[in-house]
C-alpha cells in the first residue's frame, strides 16, 4: 500500500513546491513594481543598457505629469495606444490586427503603453518568448498596482525620443529649447512619431516620412477628442 501511495505523495509535494515558487515570485514581483507607484525611477533597464553600450552620458530629466504638456500625452496615446484609458494592459483588438497584418508598424501597434513601461523599466530589447512572457507578467502587476495616470507619467519620462534622449523633459529642451509644459500639439506629434525608432529618427531634423507620420498623429489626437480624451484617467 505504501508503494502505491508514494507517487501520489510526490506529486502533491511537487504541487506544493510549485505553488510556493509561484507565490514567492509573485511577492517578489509586487515588491519590485509597487514602490515605483510613488517613487520616480532614477534610471531604467534600457537607460543602463544604453549607458553601457555607448559609454557616454544620457540626457534625462524627470518631470511630474503636471509639468508635461497634455498635448504630448494625447499625442503619445494617439500614436502608441489609443485604447489606453480603457484596457487593462493588453489591447487584444490590436493584437488580433497584428496577427492579420505584417510589417514593423503593425507589430509595434500591438504593444500597449503599459507593456512598454514594463519593458523599459525591467527588461531588455528582443522578441524571445521568455522576454515577452516577463513583459506580460510585469504588465499585469503594473496595471494592478498603479493608476493609469502614473503609468502614463512614467512612460513619458522613460521613453527614448532620440538617441540617448530619454523622457519628455530632456527631449523638449534638446529638440525645441523649451520646457515640456510648453509643447504644442504639432511639436508633441513630431516627438511621438519618433518613438518607434528613436535611434534612427531625428526630431531636430525630421525626414519627410517623420513629418507625414507626425501629421497623422496630430489628426488622430484631434479625432480622439484632444486632451479631453485623457480626462477619464
Amino acid at each position: 500500500m505504501a508503494r502505491r501511495t508514494r507517487p501520489g505523495r510526490i506529486l502533491r509535494r511537487l504541487g506544493l513546491y510549485a505553488a510556493g515558487a509561484v507565490a514567492l515570485f509573485s511577492l517578489a514581483s509586487a515588491a519590485l513594481v509597487l514602490p515605483w507607484r510613488w517613487i520616480d525611477p532614477p534610471t531604467t533597464a534600457f537607460m543602463l543598457r544604453e549607458r553601457i553600450a555607448t559609454g557616454g552620458a544620457l540626457h534625462h530629466l524627470w518631470l511630474p505629469l503636471r509639468q508635461i504638456s497634455p498635448q504630448l500625452a494625447i499625442a503619445v496615446v494617439a500614436a502608441e495606444d489609443q485604447r489606453f484609458p480603457e484596457h487593462n494592459g493588453f489591447d487584444f483588438a490590436a493584437i488580433q490586427r497584428a496577427l492579420e497584418e505584417s510589417g514593423r508598424s503593425a507589430r509595434r501597434g500591438a504593444s500597449t503603453i503599459t507593456q512598454q513601461v514594463a519593458k523599459n523599466l525591467f527588461l531588455w530589447p528582443g522578441r524571445s518568448l521568455v522576454r515577452k512572457g516577463l513583459e506580460a507578467w510585469f504588465t499585469l502587476w503594473i496595471e494592478a498596482l498603479w493608476p493609469k495616470r502614473r503609468i502614463l507619467e512614467v512612460y513619458l519620462n522613460v521613453a527614448e525620443f532620440g538617441r540617448g534622449v530619454f523622457g519628455a523633459g530632456a527631449a523638449s529642451e534638446i529638440f525645441f529649447g523649451q520646457p515640456a509644459r510648453e509643447l504644442t500639439l504639432a511639436q508633441a506629434s513630431l516627438m511621438a512619431a519618433a518613438l518607434p525608432t528613436p535611434k534612427r529618427s531625428s526630431v531636430a531634423k525630421p525626414s519627410e516620412y517623420l513629418l507625414r507620420r507626425a501629421e497623422q498623429i496630430e489628426m488622430a489626437a484631434r479625432r480622439l477628442g484632444g486632451t479631453g480624451y485623457l480626462a477619464r484617467l
